[in-house]
């Protein structure tokens, strides 16, 4: 689309490289050419503006092929407008002066043209040919008819179109159709995965009873060499127990000749402790027995002088006592009397007490 700018009543159109602009004033063509600019008044001016470049035409059509299957056909054609003043003298492409708008749809009755002219000559390949055939070769087939088709057609020139290349993307039958030819291709398929399966399962198999060989001779093996590791261990156990018996028996031997040679000192240490402690006996005795002489002869000396002063003394006494006379004899032992009574803090006398020594006082001097 060419873009248009007002000014002052004035317009101005810059078109794109590949856009083909045709002025037109008055019936005299004034600019023609791509990529122009130029300014114009709208009221005067006629314009065309014609694509030059590159152009792709997705179609989809279908087709019956000789057995009477239905068909999809998805194509491409790529074209260009190789006379733009040809394609603008045949088709309306226009534009209008204030927007640069197609005034009409030159490009859909293009693509409507193509269309028709492809479908035209696919149906012709495809109505000769089966289904089958043509799902293997119908693609090569209806591009090389369609490219011949197109290039052969006397209105693409003469309407200043030129076919760039040809392109079928597929050929698909009915859904239907399609899935009961896929189901052989399926089932075939699946055999060859369960064939593969199954081999892959008996290799498996095979695999599984060499490892099972394998593990079965691993553990006879293993049975053998644990056996003589039994009776290593065995015979190790009974070197291991007749070096201990013998480490005991030399062992015992010299705890023995130690408790011999223990005895032995102790014996010897018993009988001189036991002579030192009899010597020590016999002399502590001699001394106890010098002393217990010594003492008792000192007793008896002490027992005869002590003899001797009471008898010297209880002689005085004796003498004094018999020169003294009664009187004072009397005095005397109630003195002693008095001294060896215990002592009395208080004496609590009754009438009756007192009445009876009264009456005692009074019958003595009475008497």
């Amino acid at each position: 689309m060419a873009d248009i700018t007002r000014r002052l009543g004035w317009r101005h159109l810059r078109g794109a490289p590949t856009a083909h602009i045709r002025h037109h004033r008055d019936g005299r063509l004034l600019h023609d050419g791509p990529g122009l600019s130029f300014w114009f008044r709208a009221l005067t001016a006629a314009l065309s503006e014609v694509p030059v470049d590159d152009r792709e035409l997705a179609m989809t059509f279908h087709a019956r092929t000789s057995d009477f299957q239905d068909v999809a056909v998805q194509a491409t054609v790529t074209y260009r407008i190789s006379d733009p003043a040809l394609a603008a003298a045949r088709l309306d492409f226009s534009v209008d002066p204030d927007t640069g708008v197609w005034r009409g749809a030159p490009l859909e009755q293009l693509g409507t043209l193509l269309t028709e002219t492809a479908q035209q000559h696919a149906l012709d390949v495809l109505a000769r040919t089966s289904l089958a055939s043509a799902l293997v070769d119908g693609v090569a087939a209806v591009r090389e008819r369609v490219a011949a088709g197109l290039a052969a057609e006397p209105r693409l020139p003469a309407t200043g179109i030129e076919v760039v290349a040809v392109r079928v993307v597929a050929l698909r039958p009915e859904p239907e159709v399609e899935r009961a030819l896929r189901t052989p291709a399926r089932e075939q398929i699946q055999q060859e995965a369960d064939r593969a399966t199954y081999e892959r399962r008996a290799v498996a198999v095979e695999r599984e009873r060499a490892i099972a060989e394998n593990e079965l001779a691993s553990q006879i093996e293993l049975a053998r060499r644990e056996e003589q590791l039994v009776e290593q261990r065995g015979t190790n156990a009974r070197r291991e127990a007749e070096e201990h018996a013998a480490a005991d028996a030399v062992r015992a031997e010299a705890e023995a000749a130690r408790t011999v040679r223990l005895a032995e000192a102790e014996a010897t240490r018993s009988v001189r402790l036991a002579d030192a402690e009899a010597q020590r006996t016999e002399r502590l005795a001699e001394a106890e027995a010098t002393k217990a002489v010594r003492l008792a002869r000192a007793e008896a000396e002490a027992a005869r002088e002590v003899g001797e002063a009471r008898a010297q003394a209880q002689a005085a006494w004796l003498r004094v006592h018999g020169e003294v006379d009664v009187a004072t004899l009397h005095a005397l032992t109630g003195t002693r009397l008095a001294e060896n009574l215990p002592r009395i803090d208080s004496v609590t006398v009754s009438p009756d007490v007192l009445t009876g020594l009264l009456a005692r006082l009074g019958g003595g001097e009475t008497a």
